[in-house]
Formats: C-alpha cells, structure tokens, sequence
C-alpha cells in the first residue's frame, strides 16, 4: 500500500491486482452539517457550489467565506417576519444571513415550486417579496391551519441554492369555532356576529363583536350529567357565557341533537348572555339494548352559527325498562334516573308511570328498597371438590344491591360459602369461595338469603341445579419426558379434572402453564428446568384439593441437528428434507421453518426414530412478483422443536431455494389432440434444480383425468407416456407446493365403434328379443286366469252390495250415541290443549323434544363473558333489517345450505323475534316479495309459488302463522278438531285392529285396511281403577280378538277420559289380572308359556286365548319383575318377548314414525315370527287362500264407505270451522286478513289478474301450509297419542283438505288412487266454501298497519319469554361459522351493509365467538 505522489490517491495491491482508490469521499454528504461534522481533514463545505469537496476542488476557494472547514462557519439564515396569511400578497421580507460570502453576483428567492423573484442585496440582510395572490399555495383544512414551505437562496453566479429556512403560510378562515380561531399561535381574530374567522383586525369591528382572547368566546359551561327520560317532555336549561344577541335579520337560538344519526332541532330561549334553555320537548331513541344513549348536543343560533361546547356536554336520554327486566337490575340504576320497580305492572319505569299507589313501587335508598324474590338462574362450576376452595359464581336476579346483604349468606350444598367482594355484582352476580365439605355431603342447592338479619321465605333464593363434591383423581402422564428447555404439552389424565374453579400444576417446584381441560384430562406447557435433567414430581392441585398419585416427568438433553439432506428445495417448498439428530422422538409436534424479509413459514416433520424425521421443505415467503430466475438463501433456516432455542436458526446449514418449475400450456386453444398411445410432452423450465452436486430430482405427479402416467423428466421437457384412455380428460401436473393444470387433452380413437362396443349392441339386441317373447307368454296365461276370476267376484259383489248399506246404517247410529256421550264429556271436562310453548315447538322443530332454545346458553364458564357479549352484539345484527335480508340471502346462495337447515334457521330466527313480531312481519314481507320476484323472472309458473318449502321465507310464514294463529286454534278449530281425531279413534276400535300391522277392519285408508273377514265379538270388561280399588268398577268395550296391551290401553281410555296423555299411566308399566271367584287371580299377558305356535309362526294372546266372559272383572296392577305365568327360557326364548316389546315401543314412537307399518322381523334364535290377525305379506311362506288374492281383496274396500260415512259430519264440522269467517262472535284473526291482502297487493304489482293464480297463491300460504300440517299432526296441538292407524285416517282427510284448496279439475277413474274417490262427490261442495271464504276476506274491510303492528305488538308481549334468545342467536351464529367469509363478503357488496359497517360489527362478532379466554 502507498500513497500517490500528490497523496489524492491510495495504491492498494492484492496477490492477483493493483487498485487506486481516492484519500476521500467527500461527495457522501449532501449538507455542510454533515461534511464538517464528519471529521475527514480532506473535506470542506464549497458555500455556492453547495457541495462537500477537497478545498482546490471549490471555485476562489481562497476568498472569504466561499470555503468552510469548521462545522462553525456554515450558512445561516432568518426571516422575517417568518409567517403570513394566505390573504396576503407581495409582503416584504427581510433575510438575514451569516457566513456568506460577498454577493455582487446577485440572489434570487425562491418558495420551493411557488414562485422565484429577485433578491435586494443590503450587506448580509436580503430583502424579498412573498408570493402574488396567483402563486399563493392553497391551505388545505384537513391539514389544519398552515402550510411549512422552504425559502431558498440562490445564487446567480452559481444558479444553486446555497441556505434555507422555514416560511409559514397560514389560514384564519379555517377555523370554524371562536375558540380554535383565538388559540392559534398565528394572529387570528373572531368576529362573533359574523361568525368568521380573521387574520385582519380592520375587517371586523367592535360592533361586529370581536373576539381576541378565548375567555371572551360564547360558550357553553361544564355541566353536571343532563338526563332526559325517552317520552317525557322535559327542558334542558344550559349555563354559558358571552352569549351573543342576535341582532336585527338574525334568527334566534335553537338546540341540534343527533339521535342515533337524526338531526332534532328544537327551538331554545336565550334568557341573557349566560344562560340558554332548549324549550320543552320529548325524545326517543330505538332500541332496548342501551339503557343510556349519550346524544351529542349543540347550541346554534342564527341558522347554523354554533357555540362551542368546550366542556363537551352531551344529554344522556334513557329508558328505565331497557336492559332493566328485574326488580334488583331496577334498583341498581343511577339514583339520578329516579327509576322505581313498579309491582303491579312487573316492570321499571319513571315513579310517574307507575299508576298504583306508593307502596305498590320499590325504590332506590326508599322506604321499599328491597326486591323480593331473589332467583338463581345460573351456577359454575357445578362440581368441586370436597376441600374446598372453590370459587363458585352464582348469576341470577335481585341479588342484593349491597355486599352485606348477601355477606355470610350464601350456603352451596348446605356448606357455607364465603362472597369475595371483588366479584360481587349487585343484583346479578355472586362470586364466593367454598369452605370444606363433610365426607357425608355429596350434593345439594345453592341457597341464597339477601338482606341483613332473620332470613324470610320471600328474600330466598334456591337454585333448581345441584353442586356436587366430586373427588378429583390423577392417573397417568403422557408424555412422560421432554426436552430440558420446555416447551412439552403434557396431558394428565384422571377423572373430575374438570371440577372446581382453579388448577395449578407443579413439576417439582416450578409450574406447567395450564392450557385446558376436561373431565377426563388436563393439558399444561412445560417451563425451561431450573435443576438440569432428571426426574421431577408432578404435583396437581384443583382448588384447595392435592391431588395424590406417584407421577414423575424426565427433562432430558434437548435434541440437536447434525445433518439435513438435501439441503435445497424450490420456492414453494413441499419437497421432502431427511433430517438426522439426537433425541428427536421426544417432540411431539417438529416443525422445519423458514425467514425471509421478516416473514416466516413453516411446515410438518414426522419422526421416525430417535435420530432421523422425514420434513417437508416450508416455502419461502417471497411474493411472486419478486420471484427471480436466481436461487435465494433464506435469512433464517432451522426447526421447530418446542422451546428449543438452539435450533430455531442454524449456523451450519447452506439451505438455498431455487425457482419454481414453470410449466407453458398444452396448445394456444388449451386442448391438444392426440390419437391413443401418444405421448404427452409437457415443456416449461426450471424442472430440474441445478445444485451443486449435479441436477436434483424432484417427484413430479402428472395426471390424466384421474390416471398417473409414466414419466421421463429434462430440464424443460416432462415425457408422459399416455395411458389407455379415449375422450376428452384435464391434465394435472403436481410438484412440491404446486399444482397446475397446462390444459386438456382429447384422445381419439381411428374407429367409431370398437369391437367391444360392436358385440355389447349385438348381446343386448338378443336379450331383448327374447324377453319380449317371454312377456307375451305369460300374458297370455295371466289374462285366461282373470276371466275365470271375474266370474267367480260378481257373484260375491251382488251379495255385498247390501250388506255394506245395513253395515253402514248401523255403524252410523251406533257411532253417533257414542259421539253424544263424548261431546258431552268434552263440554264439561275441557279439551287437553298444548301450552303455548310446547306447540310452537313442535310445529317449528318437530320430533325435537329437548330443543337447545328451551334451555340457558351451555358454553364453558371462563368463555361465557366473551360468548354472552358476542351473541348481544349478534343480536343487534338480527335486529337490523339489512343485515338479516342479507345474511338470508346469502346462505340461501350456498350450495351446501340444505332444505334442513333452510327450515332451521327460519324457525332459529322466529324464536329470536318472537319479542319483536312487528319486526318480523316487516322482514317476512321482504323475503316474500323477493320470493315472489325471483319466481316470476325465472318464467315459473306463478301457481307454484309458495307449493314448497324450499327456502327460509316459506318456512318463516308457516311459523309466523303459527304463532299468530294460536288464540284462533283454542278458541274455534281446535274443539271439531279434536272432535274429529276422538271420533277417528272410537270408530277404529269399534273393529279389530292388528296389533302388528296396524291395520284396521274401519279405516279411511285403503293400506290400512284389514282386508278379509275376521270374526269378533264385543265384551264389556269391568274395570276396577288402578288407584282406587274401592271406586265403583268402570265399565270398558273391548273385543275378544283384542290383545292384552290394546285392552289395557281401552282400559287405561276409559279410566283417564278427560286426561292429557302424558299424565296418564303408560300400559307398559302396567299387568292385567283377570279376577275370578274366591280370590283366584290370572295374569294376562300377551305373551307367556301358553302362547300358540305353529310352524315358525307365534301368535300373539287375545282375550279369546284366555277364554274371557261377558262382564269379566279386570285390574291394572304395577307390572311384576316375575311372575308365576311369564314367560318360561325352556319353552321361548326372551329374545322374542324383547322382540315383541321392541315392536310395541316402535309403534308407540314419535309420531313421524307411527304412519310406518313395523317389520315383523324373526326372532334371531329361535327364527319365529309374530303375527295377531293377518300374516304379513313379505314373509313368502304367504299361503294362498291365507288371505285371498289381490282381487278378492278389494271387496273389503266397501268398508272405507261405511267408515266415511260415520265420521262425515265431524269433518264438514271442521272444514266448515276453517273455511268460515265468523266463528260465535269471534272475528277473523288479522294475520289471514293481512297476509292475503298483502299477496293481492304483489299480484297488482306484477299484473297478474288470474283469479286461479290469486286463489293457489292463497291456498299455498294458508290451507296447505298452516292447516294441513294441523290436521295430519293433531299432537302439534292437543296432549294426545297418535296411532298409526289414526294417522292414516288423518292424511286422507288432509288429502280431501288439499283437494278442496286446488282450483284444477280432478278427472277420476276408477284407476284413481281410493281416498279420491271416497270424498269425489264431497268435494265440489268443499271448493265453494274456499271461493266463498276467499271472496268474505277480500270484501272485509283492509286492515291498517298501525292496527297490525298494535295486534302484534300484544301477541309478542304476551309470550315474550317463551325462548332463550341468547341459545337461539348462538344455533343462529353456528351458520354464521360455516359461511364467515361468504356473509363479510356480501355485506361489504352490499351499500346499505357498507354504511352501517355491518361487516366489520360481523367480524367483531366472530372475534368474541372465537376468543379463547
């Protein structure tokens, strides 16, 4: 190394080169600050060059000033004055400047880009001009007030600027507001009067109010909280100060409020300069969820001038009864509300609205301030352990409003429980440790006395759930051992892990981090090891309770990696990386990761042995729009391996990532044509990495259609060898991280027809030709045989004719004294009406007994905060128009939304507005006009509208009829209709019903009918009641063919005749004992070791089995475990007796089932099969003549006649009730009014004027949709028990129902399906009931909305609290899951949803739902 001969440069020699390089660098540093300040003693600063640079280098650098060595001597330079309104043009500026050099050559000014002038010169001062008003910048208000410009100097002999300083422009008329305007640092002036803002004193005078300081400002004073009640009109007086008066053509003061984004003005009186007064006025703000609304509040006069409001007062309008639905949550509200719990009315409201007199009302700090009857809605935990400890927290109603009344009065499982203050929420929550247990004590309530001193029934509280001492136990660990540097997830496994309210693990004397448990397990994070490796204790504490077992964990030396082959992948990672090191099987989950620009990936091991896994290489986190031809090593490289910190980045790995393989397509079109057998070449690059130990190879999957084909693979060429394959199929290529698709290929073949194909059509021709030779064979065999039977069946007509007519004639008399006896039993004792709640359940969600909107939400108690905030914020949702129609429309659009869950969630959405059927309706008659759009644009035929239930809005119709038709159900149709399913019922018994088959000698339908002759006989039984033996015995029909159970359910009829049915004795808990003379006693069964068998056939016993007489006294006793006559194991197998019970259960199953015929299946050891009157058909061993061919057994269709014919006037009653719109005085329900009226509106709309049309879209909407479910499903109404006999009697009436609903002819023949025929004269007449029930609501006079919304504003408060809306809104929320993305989607589409920010109100949803705690 040496130095040149001028010593500018340095010579610097290398084994291999000679390089000259400069003593300096001077040109780095762009300021004289940063030059002089470097220190480098061959660099100074060129003054009007404007440079760094060696001192010969700077023009005259010897003169004064031009060359700056010391950081002192730098340019500076003032101005002033150093700011300006932007309303003033061409002010003169004086610049001074120090350590200049001398200027005779000139300066000019410059603002930035604004304007350059000429500067005058005077020593060291420059003077100059700001900008003309055309160069002036333009102040922009959201940025404030002022704009920061550079002023330069330039020199003229240089044409560089050399110094700078800062300029200010600033801009008074941003300023709205006297108090922003006065306290800017810039000279701004308020004129009050004019409302402005000023940088010139001389434009607003005295008398225009002028305003210099911000105490002299008019504004508003701080003011203590103003409250204003919703609906009571009420002042709102203000003190201020420097009120202005307006002056002559000045309007006067009024008061703006936003209310939930609606301006209110209401006019305001100035009293004098420090006191304003809003006049009086009501206020109103919608919604319950807000007990306050705090409203912003604004003082304006003259239009729009506003007084400041520095304070920032707002007025805080309230409800009393929002959020407010107890006694105690009433009480607990701002004293300065004055809210009071009105007794009488049950609810919170001003003391003014409460009508009763003072001591019907309770109130805060009053003479009546305690709340009565505390209730306990909610426990957790529900389980603890017996030593204590436990904090248990008890949410519910009027739990005290102070802490002592509550204070040592909290007993859980009659073990006394000590309330932490810190957890006490007055009125709604009690928090309180658990003292110990005695070993004696297993379970019991949480009892609760608020108050101080004597505890009274009326201040007690008892919960209906139990808290259980539970013994917490430990059994195993798993993993037993991990890495000494933590990071292991252990698993503890036991019983009752999930009891008590605080777990705490130790190894030894540090903690495992809890995770989570449940009753079977618990799962914590091991620490790093204090102590090194070895084995530890484990120890597990659940509350106060150690939980005792001999559990030991081993740290061991952490793993380490020694080797990763290969050490090279492609951008997109996926390729596999064979990793070798120690104690690698002690990870439970290794992870290979990746860093690249401050992003990371990562991606799965697998171990394989305690020294080797098997990776997949993790991508490398580069945008493709920076992907490069180069390889790229990444910034980090190592694993995963829990809290391992020595192998996260390694040191001794060269891991290097090459470009992905890039594939070109197939053929410009995207389809290559290819005959079979020719190979496939797909061209690209990048195929085969180029490392550095030759070509690496990669595994390439190429498919065509769903076939792999063989591969050679180049660099830029992959060689598939073309499986056997003809037609058109997509090819697939798979490497790594990537799947691509180059195109389709479409394979042709020379011939159109293959031989295969050739001989397949010749084969099918054959077969074909023999079959049809075959058909007429047997056809001509089958048609000789009918005509012998036709000859044979007229005789047997003739003869039946008439006895059909005397069966009828007597059926119907016979029934009709019955019937008499029944109505009146009805008219004294009452029909056994459903409750409201029960029936809605099972019309919205039928065969689902315990619906999770009956009960309180179920979620785990360290969510249940987070869970309860996310589904309040989600019910807000619900109850915002645009968010519901969206939210519907939506899932509707998904593919995988099924008619299930269509039907679902309009049931899930009716439960939740059932408070809000106003709101309901509204958003019923959205969907229904979209329905009825979507259906008219997709060229459907309007008739089919509303057919189906095929999306949410026809399910919420049904359901909103439900609801509303109730009252009209009680009142009028439900007395013929339970009329009718009674009669149904008695006719059926009347005759023999199969116990097996359900089929019945009278029966409304032909598949239900017992087709052949069975000889019977009616017994009365004298019945002796089940719970009173002294009672005068009961006398019960019964028939000598019947079986033992369908005696003991005639029986159990008659004793329990005006009983809801599910009060009842069941008859499978109950024997029947035949008592004879002198005390002897037979217990009947329907099987036992008397039963008959023939063949592999058993017959069930009968009364005629046991030889029963006339008047035989009978009794129901509890069914005995074992009895002298049962069933001996030598004789039949239990097998077939639970068979049979099985049998009988099914039968008497939900009633969706009963229509279904059971299956008599054999016995699986013995192989016997159970029958009662007819043998079933599908068991071949049928005999002929068993029960007669299929034509013979058609005569027996006579008796649906004579079954018609009895039960007629029941049900003309009923469709008379139904299709009538004056029923004993009481009127028409408004929802059939309203909603017919609305369809006719939709029709006008569209122009559709086909009555046919108007009367379908009618009878869709109501007879066929509400009406017809209700007759098929009286048990949607009435506390009854369907047969499946009764249920198919039901259908066909619902059958004639539809029918007389339809405006098409029905063409019968006597191919017509049997239940047509039997009401084929019936229904004309029907039909013109419906025209004319039709036509009666048309002429009623229309009904307004404000009488609608009155009727359903009283139907929602008289079943407000049927549903949990907090379990519906969560069943709602789980769709809201499963389509998250699709719904945010929609919502952000959508205007309305974007104004509102729905999406994002959605996604803060999700973030609570998803929270863990």
């Amino acid at each position: 190394m040496a130095f040149s001969s001028d010593h500018h440069y340095l010579y610097v020699m290398s084994e291999t080169q000679l390089s000259r390089m400069p003593v300096e660098a001077c040109g780095q540093y762009s300021t004289c600050s940063e030059c002089l300040g470097s220190g480098d003693p061959h660099c100074g600063w060129c003054v009007l060059h404007n440079t760094c640079t060696r001192k010969e280098k700077c023009e005259r650098s010897s003169e004064p000033r031009r060359f700056a060595s010391d950081i002192k001597q730098c340019v500076r330079l003032s101005v002033h004055p150093n700011n300006i309104s932007v309303s003033q043009f061409s002010v003169t500026l004086v610049l001074e400047a120090h350590n200049v050099p001398e200027l005779s050559a000139g300066v000019n000014c410059t603002f930035e880009d604004l304007a350059e002038m000429n500067g005058l010169v005077e020593g060291n001062r420059i003077k100059c001009f700001s900008p003309a008003e055309k160069e002036m910048p333009r102040v922009v208000v959201d940025k404030g007030d002022h704009q920061i410009v550079q002023l330069y100097l330039k020199s003229k002999e240089t044409g560089l600027a050399f110094a700078n300083t800062s300029f200010v422009f600033y801009n008074c008329s941003v300023h709205k507001s006297c108090l922003s305007c006065v306290s800017s640092p810039y000279q701004c002036h308020w004129c009050k009067y004019r409302h402005d803002c000023t940088h010139d004193p001389r434009t607003c005078s005295f008398q225009e109010g002028r305003v210099k300081k911000p105490e002299e400002c008019p504004q508003l004073l701080p003011a203590e909280r103003i409250l204003v009640p919703v609906n009571v009109v009420k002042p709102i007086t203000l003190r201020a100060k420097n009120l202005p008066q307006p002056q002559s053509g000045q309007r006067g003061y009024e008061c703006l409020l936003t209310i939930q984004g609606n301006e209110h003005r209401v006019p305001a009186l100035r009293f004098n300069s420090s006191s304003v007064q809003c006049q009086n006025t009501s206020y109103f703000y919608d919604g319950m969820e807000m007990s306050s609304l705090p409203v912003e509040l604004t003082v304006i006069w003259n239009g729009d001038f506003s007084i400041d409001n520095p304070a920032h007062n707002k007025v805080h309008l309230y409800k009393c009864d929002a959020q407010r639905g107890s006694c105690g949550l009433c009480l607990k509200a701002d004293p300065l509300f004055g809210c009071v719990w009105c007794k009488g009315e049950n609810r919170c409201t001003l003391k003014q609205h409460c009508p009763h007199p003072e001591n019907q009302w309770l109130e805060h700090n009053g003479i009546n301030s305690k709340c009565t009857h505390p209730r306990i809605t909610q426990i957790t935990p529900l389980r603890g352990p017996r030593e204590g400890g436990t904090l248990v927290t008890i949410r519910g109603d009027n739990l005290g409003l102070e802490f002592r009344e509550i204070q040592g009065n909290v007993k859980v499982a009659e073990v006394e429980c000590t309330p932490i203050r810190d957890g006490y929420i007055p009125a709604e929550q009690i928090v309180c440790e658990m003292g110990r247990a005695e070993k004696s004590q297993y379970t019991g309530n949480v009892k609760v006395c608020v108050g101080v001193g004597e505890c009274r029934p009326e201040f007690t509280a008892k919960s209906s759930k139990y808290y259980y001492f539970v013994i917490p136990r430990i059994h195993s660990i798993k993993p037993n051992r991990g890495p000494v540097s933590g990071g292991t997830v252990v698993s503890i496994t036991g019983s009752h892990l999930d009891a008590g309210s605080n777990v705490s693990i130790m190894f030894k004397d540090q903690p495992c981090t809890f995770l989570k448990r449940d009753g079977l397990w618990l799962t914590c994070r091991t620490h790093a090891s204090l102590n090194g490796y070895g084995n530890v204790a484990v120890s597990v504490s659940i509350d106060k309770a150690q939980l005792q077992k001999d559990l030991r964990f081993e740290y061991v030396e952490d793993p380490t990696i020694t080797k990763i082959e290969p050490e090279w992948s492609i951008y997109s990672g996926h390729t596999p990386v064979t990793v070798t090191g120690t104690n690698l099987d002690i990870i439970q989950t290794p992870l290979i990761r990746a860093k690249y620009n401050n992003h990371e990936t990562l991606n799965l091991c697998q171990v394989l042995s305690p020294t080797s896994m098997q990776c997949q290489a993790p991508e490398l986190p580069i945008s493709l729009a920076q992907q490069q031809e180069a390889p790229e090593r990444p910034d980090e490289f190592g694993f995963k391996l829990d809290d391992v910190q020595a192998v996260m980045a390694l040191n001794n790995t060269n891991f290097i990532y090459y470009p992905n393989p890039e594939f070109e397509p197939l053929s410009p079109s995207g389809v290559l044509e290819l005959k079979p057998g020719s190979p496939i070449i797909l061209k690209g690059r990048n195929f085969l990495p180029p490392t550095s130990s030759g070509n690496g190879k990669m595994n390439y999957t190429v498919l065509i259609g769903e076939k792999t084909c063989m591969l050679t693979v180049s660099d830029s060429q992959l060689l598939c060898e073309s499986p056997n394959l003809t037609g058109r199929h997509k090819v697939l290529a798979r490497v790594g991280g990537i799947e691509f698709s180059p195109g389709v290929v479409h394979i042709t073949s020379d011939s159109p027809l293959s031989s295969t194909a050739i001989i397949g059509i010749a084969a099918a021709g054959a077969l074909l030709l023999l079959a049809i030779v075959m058909v007429l064979i047997a056809y001509k065999r089958k048609s000789r045989e009918s005509d012998l039977t036709l000859k044979r069946l007229q005789m047997q007509m003739d003869n039946l004719e008439s006895r059909v007519a005397l069966e009828c004639k007597e059926a119907f008399a016979e029934l009709q004294t019955d019937i008499h006896e029944l109505t009146s039993d009805l008219d004294g004792a009452g029909i056994p009406f459903l409750d409201y709640r029960t029936y809605t359940m099972r019309v919205l969600f039928p065969g689902i007994e315990e619906h999770p909107v009956l009960r309180d939400l179920e979620v785990p108690g360290y969510r249940q905060e987070q869970v309860e905030k996310g589904l309040k914020l989600f019910g807000q949702l619900i109850n915002n128009k645009v968010y519901l129609l969206c939210f519907i429309r939506t899932l509707e659009a998904q593919r995988g939304f099924s008619m299930r869950d269509r039907g679902n969630v309009a049931s899930l959405i009716m439960t939740v507005l059932q408070s809000k059927l106003e709101y309901a309706t509204d958003v019923l008659k959205h969907l229904l006009s979209d329905l009825i759009d979507r259906n008219l644009e997709s060229k459907n035929h309007p008739k089919l509208l509303l057919r189906r239930t095929e999306s949410v809005a026809e399910k919420m119709l049904t359901n909103w009829f439900t609801f509303l038709l109730y009252k009209f159900l009680k009142e009028c149709a439900g007395e013929p209709l339970f009329s009718l399913f009674c009669a149904i019922k008695q006719q059926m018994e009347k005759g023999p019903i199969d116990s097996i088959t359900g089929e019945a000698r009278y029966s409304l339908s032909e598949d239900k009918l017992i087709r052949q002759q069975i000889d019977y006989k009616t017994l009365v039984v004298n019945c002796i009641h089940p719970e009173n033996e002294k009672s005068p015995e009961i006398q019960v029909k019964a028939l000598n063919c019947d079986t033992i159970s369908q005696v003991k359910e005639k029986i159990l009829d008659a004793i329990y005749k005006n009983v809801p049915h599910s009060h009842r004795l069941k008859a499978s808990d109950m024997d029947l004992e035949w008592r004879q003379g002198r005390g002897q006693r037979v217990l009947l069964q329907d099987e036992d070791v008397t039963t008959k068998i023939e063949g592999d056939w058993k017959r069930l016993n009968m009364l005629a089995h046991y030889q029963v007489p006339d008047n035989a006294v009978m009794a129901l006793v509890p069914k005995q475990v074992t009895a002298y006559n049962s069933v001996n194991n030598s004789t039949v197998s239990r097998t077939s007796a639970s068979k049979y019970e099985n049998m009988i259960k099914y039968t008497g199953s939900p009633d969706s089932l009963r229509s279904r015929t059971p299956m008599i299946t054999p016995d699986l050891e013995s192989g016997v099969k159970v029958w009662h009157l007819v043998k079933n058909h599908e068991h071949g061993d049928q005999k002929e003549g068993d029960r007669g061919s299929k034509m013979v057994s058609e005569i027996y269709l006579t008796r649906l006649l004579a079954t018609k014919g009895t039960l007629q006037k029941f049900v003309d009653d009923l469709f008379e009730t139904i299709f009538s719109t004056a029923h004993r005085g009481s009127a028409l329900p408004l929802a059939i009014k309203y909603m017919f009226d609305f369809l006719d509106e939709q029709a006008d709309k569209h122009n559709i004027h086909d009555p046919h049309v108007r009367h379908t879209w009618k009878s869709n909407c109501l007879p066929l949709r509400f009406w017809v479910n209700v007759i098929k499903n009286p048990q949607f109404v009435f506390d009854i028990h369907k047969s499946s006999i009764t249920d198919a009697c039901l259908s066909v009436v619902a059958q004639t129902f539809m029918d007389s609903c339809s405006t098409s002819e029905h063409r019968l023949g006597k191919d017509s399906p049997s239940n047509k025929l039997l009401y084929a004269k019936d229904i004309p007449s029907y039909k013109s009931w419906v025209e004319r029930y039709y036509s009666d609501i048309g002429k009623m006079p229309a009904i307004s909305d404000q009488d609608m919304n009155a009727y359903l504003a009283e139907q929602s408060r008289m079943h407000m609290s049927e549903f949990n809306s907090m379990s519906s809104l969560s069943e709602i929320y789980s769709y809201v899951g499963k389509y998250t993305e699709e719904i945010v989607c929609a919502l952000e589409q959508d205007d309305a949803a974007r104004k509102q920010r729905l999406a994002f109100k959605l996604e803060q949803v999700v973030a609570f739902m998803t929270l863990e705690s």
